[in-house]
């Protein structure tokens, strides 16, 4: 744990899409989920979020 937080501290690849990965999994979770009308509503700006998130982590060193 303490490895991931200082992979996230000093901008690190790894940390970073890890969390972008599960950002989009849980916006496309959120879009298919049929009971919450706030988490549809939410949805797809959450995957949006880790997409973009997950394009920018990837040019960051490793």
């Amino acid at each position: 744990m303490k490895r991931f937080i200082n992979g996230l501290i000093r901008l690190r690849r790894g940390p970073w899409e890890m969390v972008a990965s599960i950002l989009i999994a849980v916006g496309v979770v959120m879009l298919m989920q049929p009971f919450a009308l706030w988490a549809y509503s939410w949805s797809f700006l959450v995957t949006l979020t880790g997409t973009v998130m997950f394009l920018i982590t990837s040019h960051f060193p490793e």
